[in-house]
């Protein structure tokens, strides 16, 4: 079954198909601007070398200067740009809530939240000043997905994968020009969602995907599915990882269009909470990709559990030349990758876990027994209680939020600490959540209040965190391999 847009009701139908191509008006401009990405977005190859294309043996020593001022100048973002689309939050959490217990409700896509995060200029927070974005940080990234949690856990989520996804380009410039630019373009119409397939039904760790990418003339053909697929109904890309069916299989990453020919939505996404994050299956039957789009096809390595001592390499080690250099270098990146992920996905949970406080807090404030006189929180148990989740929060929200420039300044400690503190964000939360349901009691568990939707989408934003033995093991590995080093 594919999800269509004729399937959905004529209030969520986004002003323009989340996952169309680049819109034009009928003078031949461009549509809205509201992605100054896309039009700013140069000729440069992605992967930030520039236009001119002189090789390194070419340039002189004030040309290397001169190229990674450059180089700082577009890793640093707009400031400006950044704070306003930060402007906007308050307005966007408040859309957001207003309509997130009928979204949850129906397990409906909440196209116009995505819209609105669109409007906002939130969506495309982390596009490259070298492409023309605003360049935003993991700490503006962990700030805006906090918010957004507050307002839709769902939309929260789908946002943080896009953001993800323009970081990573930001950083290591995987994706082809000609590709990206499209996706910028696309950004220009609407919202163009963008996020990793890798889930598999069944997949355990270690395994080579079972996704195939089959030779098709001058490119490839996918087939096979994913799972746990963020967004799949609303996606304008998907980056499917495959193994290719060669006598030595190849392992990489497969940049597909939503509306391909041969990919389909399977709805199986029926979940106790994150329900409107349509996190769907894919199904892709012979879908063609072009030879540009594939991304990254190198021998198959199978992947094991995640070492927290691995973004720790030293600067060394990532910089030698030959395989050893590179698989440092690979190793690094990878990392960094898992640690905007790590934090970002934390800042989702903290959000839902204040927006269950302050809806606490409102009722403490507002419910008297029939055997009292005054309201619940005027009693010392009761704010007492409070205080314990308060505590609690403001311990997870300065972990991520101490981490989070950090990781911006390229800290290896920093990198190497986001799984546990992943870990340790989303127990604070799930914790306070928990606390506030038991709390207030059978008002807390009613479906006419929104604290048990935060209670089971908190309980649902596991499904981003590692195994818990995988994360403490690695932990353990680094404290062993320490020592007794501070």
């Amino acid at each position: 079954m594919t999800t269509t847009t004729a399937d959905r009701s004529p209030a969520d139908r986004p002003s323009a198909p989340l996952r169309g191509t680049a819109g034009r008006s009928d003078s031949g401009q461009p549509a809205s601007g509201r992605s100054a990405a896309a039009d700013a977005a140069p000729e440069a190859p992605a992967t930030g070398q520039p236009a001119s294309g002189r090789t390194a043996s070419s340039r002189t020593a004030t040309g290397d200067a001169a190229t990674g001022s450059a180089a700082a100048a577009d890793a640093a973002p707009d400031r400006t740009a950044v704070t306003a689309a930060l402007a906007g939050l308050p307005r966007v959490v408040d859309l957001l809530a207003a309509r997130a217990e009928e979204h949850d409700r129906d397990a409906t896509f909440p196209y116009q939240g995505i819209e609105a995060v669109h409007e906002a200029g939130l969506l495309t927070l982390t596009v490259s000043r070298r492409y023309g974005g605003p360049g935003g940080t993991l700490a503006d990234v962990v700030r805006v997905l906090a918010q957004l949690g507050r307002g839709d856990a769902s939309v929260a989520v789908v946002t943080a994968f896009t953001l993800l996804q323009h970081a990573e380009q930001a950083r290591r410039g995987a994706w082809p020009t000609a590709g990206y630019r499209r996706l910028l373009v696309e950004s220009r119409r609407g919202p163009a969602l963008v996020t990793t397939l890798s889930a598999e039904p069944g997949g355990r760790p270690g395994e080579l995907p079972g996704t195939l990418a089959r030779r098709d003339g001058d490119g490839w053909s996918l087939t096979g599915r994913k799972t746990y697929c963020t967004g799949a109904e609303a996606l304008a890309w998907m980056a499917v990882t495959a193994r290719t069916d060669e006598p030595e299989p190849r392992v990489g990453t497969f940049l597909v269009r939503g509306e391909s020919e041969g990919l389909e939505i399977d709805p199986t996404w029926d979940q106790l909470g994150l329900r409107a994050s349509a996190s769907h299956d894919v199904v892709l039957e012979r879908v063609r990709v072009p030879a540009d789009l594939a991304l990254g096809l190198g021998p198959a390595r199978p992947m094991g559990a995640r070492a927290g001592a691995a973004g720790a390499r030293s600067g060394a080690a990532a910089k030698a030349d030959g395989p050893a250099g590179a698989d440092a270098q690979e190793a690094g990146a990878a990392e960094l990758t898992r640690a905007w992920h790590d934090l970002a996905l934390s800042a989702v949970a903290i959000g839902v876990a204040r927006a269950a406080e302050a809806w606490l807090v409102g009722f403490l404030n507002q419910r008297t027994p029939a055997n009292l006189t005054e309201p619940l929180g005027t009693l010392p148990r009761y704010r007492c209680a409070l205080g314990e989740i308060e505590a609690q929060l403001i311990g997870a929200e300065e972990l991520v939020a101490g981490l989070a420039p950090r990781v911006d300044r390229g800290e290896p400690d920093a990198v190497a600490r986001t799984g546990p503190a992943h870990l340790l964000a989303t127990r604070a939360a799930t914790a306070a959540v928990q606390q506030a349901v038991a709390l207030t009691g059978n008002p807390g568990l009613s479906r006419r209040h929104p604290l048990e939707r935060y209670l089971r989408d908190v309980l649902s934003s596991r499904v981003h965190l590692a195994p818990d033995e995988a994360v403490l093991e690695a932990a353990g590995r680094a404290a062993l391999e320490r020592g007794g080093r501070p």
